[in-house]
């Protein structure tokens, strides 16, 4: 028995946006991707300014959240796989994170 490949030319994403539990990629080939927040955990804990700030990487075949250090590929997207972080990593994020955050606020009450 024999099997070929098919080759599937991956569609480009044109436009993001993050709700509150919902990433949406519109892509080039007019198909809008809808998947659940829950699946990307630094989206999920991302304050909304910062879901704001991304940008297409690779022509459009992902996005990247520089403040988040986030990617996500359409391909990936359109395979319906989450995120693959381990727990020991995105634990080891969010403790960066909260320390980063208590120190901005504490130059913000000093600089105030």
């Amino acid at each position: 028995m024999s099997t070929s490949a098919v080759e599937m030319e991956v569609p480009f994403a044109e436009d993001v946006a993050v709700s509150d539990d919902t990433l949406c990629v519109d892509l080039s080939d007019g198909r809008s991707i809808s998947v659940p927040l829950a699946w990307y955990p630094r989206l999920l804990r991302a304050t909304p300014a910062e879901r704001k700030r991304w940008r297409l990487i690779g022509r459009g075949l992902g996005i990247h959240w520089e403040d988040l250090d986030e990617d996500i590929s359409v391909e990936g997207l359109l395979a319906g796989k989450p995120s693959g972080e381990s727990q020991a990593s995105f634990g080891k994020w969010l403790t960066q994170r909260s320390s980063r955050s208590t120190r901005t606020r504490a130059k913000s009450a000093r600089a105030g």
